[in-house]
């Protein structure tokens, strides 16, 4: 099993307009749940920490294997979603690993 985290910063830097983008970038990756094969698992969550340094949003997702991460890669539910998080976020970073 292979599992990606990706941490989001976010472009807005007023509160208010923080949580309103976070909450919309939540609510769009999780509209990928059970709708592409070999995800098997997908956590999504806002950040709660105040430090400087935090990032805004991360999304855990379990893939079945390197196939299934391919197959999300390109699968249009993704491809759906990349449009309303891209324009939102600042920085974007990620880690794979097997598990």
């Amino acid at each position: 099993m292979l599992r990606r985290v990706v941490l989001w910063r976010l472009k807005a830097t007023e509160a208010e307009q923080k949580a309103l983008d976070a909450g919309t970038i939540k609510r769009a990756l999780e509209s990928m749940r059970g709708k592409i094969p070999g995800l098997l698992n997908l956590q999504v969550a806002i950040n709660e920490c105040t430090l400087a340094d935090a990032s805004d949003v991360v999304m855990i997702a379990d893939f079945a294997d390197e196939a299934a991460l391919m197959v999300y890669e390109n699968h249009p539910v993704h491809e759906q979603v990349k449009p309303i998080v891209g324009p939102l976020r600042e920085e974007r970073r990620l880690v794979e690993f097997h598990i």
